[in-house]
C-alpha cells in the first residue's frame, strides 16, 4: 500500500478532472451484481459504455465507431465502474490499487486497435489513482457485446478494510 498525498486523493483527482461520478451504477442487465468482494478484492463486473440519462453508446468498432470515438466510450466505462466501485466501499480513498482490467471491444473482423481503445479506460484509472492506478490487462475484439453496446469492461482493485 502507498502513502497518498491528503490533497491528491481520488475523490479529488475526479474533481480537478471534472468528472462527477453518477450516484448509482448501472443496473445490472441480468442474473448478477455489478460488485463483489472477496476478502481484500473488489470485482466490478462488465460494465458498459452507458451516459448519466441511460443512454447506451452502441456501434461496431472500425466500421461506424472510430477508434479515437471508441476510447472516449471506455473512459466512459471506467466512470461507471468508480461508479459500481464507490458505491459498494463508500469511498474511493480505501482503493489501494487498481490490480487487472479486461476489456471488449466490439470490433469489425480486420479492426487491430484494441488496446488503443481500452486506454481510454486505463489512462482514467492512472489519473485517479496516480501510479496505484497501473495495472494488469486483457484487451481484445469480439463479434458483439450487450445491446451492441462498443466497449465493456470488467475492473479487480485491491481496498483496505472491510466493506
Amino acid at each position: 500500500m502507498s502513502r497518498r498525498d491528503p490533497v491528491q486523493t481520488p475523490e479529488t483527482r475526479l474533481e480537478r478532472l471534472g468528472i462527477a461520478l453518477p450516484g448509482a451504477a448501472p443496473a445490472p442487465i441480468g442474473s448478477f451484481r455489478n460488485v463483489r468482494q472477496s476478502g481484500g478484492l473488489v470485482f466490478v463486473s462488465g460494465q458498459g459504455p452507458v451516459e448519466a440519462d441511460g443512454t447506451l453508446l452502441s456501434g461496431k468498432v472500425g466500421g461506424d465507431v472510430s477508434a479515437e470515438v471508441a476510447r472516449g466510450h471506455a473512459r466512459l466505462v471506467a466512470v461507471n465502474i468508480l461508479s459500481a466501485l464507490r458505491q459498494h466501499v463508500g469511498d474511493l480513498t480505501r482503493v489501494t490499487g487498481v490490480i487487472k482490467l479486461l476489456g471488449l471491444v466490439n470490433a469489425t473482423p480486420e479492426f487491430s486497435r484494441h488496446p488503443f481503445v481500452i486506454d481510454g479506460a486505463s489512462d482514467l484509472l492512472a489519473e485517479v489513482f496516480g501510479k496505484d492506478g497501473i495495472h494488469a490487462r486483457s484487451a481484445f475484439g469480439v463479434a458483439s457485446l450487450p445491446n451492441q453496446i462498443t466497449v465493456e469492461i470488467e475492473a479487480v482493485f485491491e481496498v483496505r478494510g472491510d466493506a
